[in-house]
């Protein structure tokens, strides 16, 4: 029995709701479906029509998106529906009856290399989405939960990994420089990606095995406000940007009484030169400016 979990999230057309999972649904492409009758290979889509309110019926790499007629409104079905989702997918349930020669083939992927801030970094990212969850690993040891990852620690040069969303992140040890390294490390990746190689196994370690290598969302059912307020200006304001030089920041905590924030470095942002200076100039100095007399420092940890 699968371990689907499922996200409710609203889209910029009211009458299309998006249901993100915590897994893959499918890696070949996205489809779309009008009427039960184009839904003839996705069993799953087929039941969606059986509802009479279902317009279109959208299964991309990791959600499913409905569009529906304006019989009823999305918050009276929309639990009903994920429910429903959820019990087709956990049960083996099919999602799209795909032709063998499709999900076999090959598929064509790019992988270009791009610098960081860090110099012992080297980001390499593809385009399609790789992972659905930010994960870090320190050694060989830690990514028992990742295949490509293991891989890549088999290369003497590689000393760390990071990966999230459609790019990964390598750290190198100093014997090699990345003129000589790059093209090796960028063909492999490219033909593992193209050969339906898997990269993360979502759900099947426990903490205690896998450490904190994995970057879940972070609950803040349990935060106080100004830690929330915190927690979405990292969010919306500082991820962006750090994800682009190939790296990841975390929130962990904040006290009152010090008004000190501590956050986690991750991928080309740990151990980077430039991280310090980064902190103070950017996300200190922004926190100061949005929450003005709530912020004195911010702290930061390598993942």
């Amino acid at each position: 029995m699968s371990n689907y979990t499922v996200e409710i999230k609203t889209t910029n057309k009211p009458s299309i709701l998006k249901f993100e999972f915590n897994e893959f649904l499918t890696k070949q492409k996205g489809y779309e479906y009008h009427n039960i009758e184009e839904a003839s290979n996705s069993p799953l889509a087929s039941q969606l029509f059986y509802l009479p309110f279902v317009k279109t019926v959208y299964i991309s790499q990791n959600f499913i998106a409905i569009d529906k007629y304006n019989i009823i409104e999305w918050e009276d079905v929309q639990d009903e529906v994920a429910e429903q989702l959820l019990k087709h997918l956990n049960e083996g349930g099919k999602i799209v009856e795909e032709e063998e020669a499709e999900s076999t083939k090959k598929i064509p992927v790019t992988v270009y290399a791009e610098s960081t801030p860090n110099p012992s970094v080297m980001k390499f990212v593809a385009n399609k989405k790789l992972v659905l969850e930010s994960a870090e690993f320190k050694t060989i040891d830690d990514a028992d939960r990742s295949p490509l990852a293991q891989k890549l620690f088999h290369f003497p040069f590689v000393k760390e990994v990071f990966m999230d969303e459609n790019y990964i992140s390598i750290n190198k040890y100093d014997m090699a420089e990345w003129d000589m390294i790059t093209n090796e490390l960028r063909g492999f990746i490219k033909t593992y990606i193209e050969e339906g190689g898997p990269i993360l196994k979502t759900g099947s370690v426990s903490k205690e095995k896998s450490g904190d290598a994995t970057s879940p969302k972070i609950d803040t059912s349990n935060l106080d406000d100004i830690s929330k307020e915190i927690v979405q200006i990292l969010e919306e304001y500082v991820k962006p940007a750090v994800a682009s030089d190939g790296g990841n920041i975390v929130f962990k905590s904040y006290n009152k009484e010090s008004k000190d924030v501590e956050v986690i470095l991750q991928g080309a942002c740990s151990g980077c030169p430039s991280s310090t200076i980064t902190l103070k100039n950017g996300i200190e100095t922004m926190l100061k400016e949005m929450l003005q007399g709530k912020i004195n420092n911010v702290v930061a940890f390598n993942g």
